[in-house]
């Protein structure tokens, strides 16, 4: 029974940590089956395009559905209505002339895939209107029909279903990525305050800079997705543009402290200095950890005293050692890089702050 029972609960933490996967991978199945259904119903000749574009277009939220199926229709309906047009007007029975009525038609439609890469497609439906053994039984005009209305039905099925079956707003997903990307910048920071101490593994902080990079991408990705659904009117949420500006500047603010802090200071300033650094990690951290679970709960933040504080006696700690020539150790080098730490942590405050903002405004809910 303890092995059943172990079993279990693994089991139920993995859903749980995959509930976003098996929700998507649900809705695909059920766009790909009521497509499969409605081509057999309309007796489509290739129903199985209806399938396909019903399970291509499925995204991880309503906002990306709601692209992939535009960007989808209208470059199949453009590249459908070209290649239609040329086939039906070029003769090209003998294998020059369809060379020749290729490059009429793919000449124009690559120019517009590779101005706006959204519409890949349409070149693809010219030369599947013009070249499949299908295309050439149906003829020109027939198979460039066939081919809208079978990519519009699944793709319309798709966003059906993505809308009506467990849907997933884009919001959600800024929201655990603005989160997740708080917890890697906690985690560097103080990685880079520690090494001015002379502590920390630098591969740690390595693997640190590529998760930030990549769940800033992953961030900028959903929020375009968020705001997609914002202009079709399918939420009222926040605004996610404020929300990730402020965690932009705060990635930057992290870069500049990493710029300061890319060497240990000497042991008689790393002495004094050390306790003042520790406090600003720790309030620091405690601060953006917070407010990941503030984002997450949709509350708001806790204040930023603590932070305050522990800056106010970084600051007070350096003017001490300005006062008592502690400073004249350092190269010109040193000088500088302790004055862009200063520079860099007041920066920080005051973008924390901005993005306290920003998490009430979460809060709020709809605006």
């Amino acid at each position: 029974m303890g092995g059943i029972s172990k079993l279990w609960n693994d089991l139920r933490g993995w859903t749980g940590l995959n509930a976003a996967a098996l929700r998507l991978s649900f809705r695909m199945t059920v766009a790909g089956v009521l497509a499969d259904g409605l081509a057999e119903l309309f007796t489509l000749p290739r129903g199985y395009r209806a399938v396909f574009s019903a399970i291509i277009i499925m995204h991880a939220s309503v906002g990306g559905s709601v692209k992939a199926t535009i960007d989808r229709v209208i470059g199949t309906i453009g590249g459908a209505v070209a290649g239609g047009a040329v086939g039906y007007f070029v003769p090209h029975q003998s294998a020059l002339s369809l060379g020749v009525a290729l490059v009429i038609a793919l000449v124009p439609l690559t120019l517009v895939a590779a101005l706006w890469p959204n519409y890949r497609i349409a070149p693809l439906t010219a030369v599947i209107v013009l070249l499949t053994p299908g295309a050439q039984q149906l003829g020109p005009v027939d198979s460039a029909f066939y081919r809208i209305v079978e990519i519009t039905l699944g793709s319309f099925v798709g966003l059906g279903v993505s809308l009506l079956l467990l849907p997933a707003r884009a919001h959600g997903l800024v929201i655990a990525a603005t989160a997740r990307a708080l917890g890697f910048l906690a985690d560097l920071l103080s990685d880079w305050l520690a090494v001015l101490a002379g502590g920390r593994d630098r591969t740690r902080i390595t693997q640190l800079q590529d998760d930030i990079r990549a769940g800033m991408a992953r961030l900028e990705i959903v929020a375009g997705e968020a705001h997609r659904e914002r202009r079709t009117y399918l939420t009222h949420e926040f605004d996610p543009d404020p929300l990730v500006r402020a965690v932009f500047r705060l990635r930057n603010d992290v870069v500049m402290i990493g710029r300061a802090a890319a060497e240990p200071l000497p042991e008689p300033i790393v002495a004094r200095l050390r306790e003042p650094l520790e406090r600003i990690s720790q309030t620091a951290q405690h601060f953006l950890r917070a407010c990941a679970d503030a984002l997450r709960e949709r509350k708001n933040p806790p204040a930023l005293d603590g932070v305050e504080q522990a800056l106010a006696k970084f600051i007070a700690t350096i003017g001490e050692l300005r006062r008592e020539g502690a400073a004249r150790i350092l190269s010109a080098e040193g000088v500088g890089r302790l004055f862009a730490l200063q520079f860099s942590l007041e920066q920080l405050r005051h973008n924390l702050e901005d993005f306290r903002n920003r998490v009430i405004e979460c809060a709020r809910g709809p605006g």
